[in-house]
């Protein structure tokens, strides 16, 4: 369990999380994870990364019941320090990232998957921010590269979650699979970038990233701010509690 780190052969290194019961990860969970990441990029023999989870879905955020469990801030602060460090890995990470997602992809979820190269997800897949329910706000950044403008904005204030099929359609997962061909086809997607010359695949990595239209760093850690707003007036704790109380145990993002 935890964060697993496979490499193969044609130099596609594959990185899973497996954190049950529904890998919503730690503080320390998630700075694994920036490491593994940036580990595998900085491999002269990585072409491409593939991304994925064991279990019932890709990510569902920070576990908020060891946030609830910590206290004063140290967990809060934690986690929104880990989630900016694991997304940022994604997106600086020196070779594409193909995310393979399956089940659910919330919170957190959204902040992997919003940064990656390459999105592929299975049928089963759904994609959705509950922050606002949670007395939170984050990763409407990420979630602005999966989807519209407008559905973005009513996602983010509604909590409605979209399907792999939706994204398909807006052109953000490049291919929609059964659950069980999920990881063949990632692996494909991967070994095909991973074919390419390494040194001009990196440049590439490194060019479209310099003409992104928004700094997804500076962004992101714009809208934290108003997590810790959020905290400072008690929202945060309010329904973080409730969260817990009501049995749902782990899971959301930061």
């Amino acid at each position: 369990m935890g964060i697993s780190t496979t490499s193969h052969p044609g130099g596609v290194t594959e990185i899973v999380v497996d954190a049950p019961p529904v890998n919503a990860l730690t503080v320390r969970g998630w700075h694994d994870l920036a490491d593994a990441v940036t580990a595998a990029g900085r491999d002269a023999a990585t072409g491409a990364v593939v991304l994925r989870a064991e279990g019932r879905g890709f990510n569902a955020g920070v576990d908020i019941k060891e946030m609830q469990a910590t206290e004063g801030h140290t967990a809060l602060v934690g986690a929104n320090r880990g989630c900016y460090a694991a997304f940022a890995a994604v997106y600086d990470c020196e070779v594409p990232v193909v995310a393979a997602v399956h089940g659910h992809c919330l919170g957190g979820g959204i902040g992997l998957a919003g940064n990656a190269d390459v999105v592929v997800a299975s049928e089963d897949a759904y994609f959705g921010l509950p922050e606002v329910d949670r007395g939170a706000l984050g990763a409407a950044t990420h979630l602005a590269r999966l989807v519209p403008q407008h559905l973005m904005r009513a996602m983010v204030y509604t909590c409605r979650n979209v399907t792999a099929a939706e994204l398909h359609h807006h052109g953000s997962v490049l291919e929609v699979v059964p659950a069980g061909e999920l990881r063949a086809k990632a692996l494909e997607v991967a070994g095909t970038i991973a074919a390419k010359d390494r040194y001009v695949i990196r440049r590439a990595k490194e060019s479209l990233n310099g003409i992104d239209p928004v700094d997804v760093r500076r962004s992101y850690r714009f809208e934290q701010g108003f997590t810790f707003e959020l905290n400072l007036v008690g929202a945060g704790d309010e329904h973080r509690d409730a969260f817990v109380r009501h049995g749902a145990g782990r899971g959301t993002d930061r």
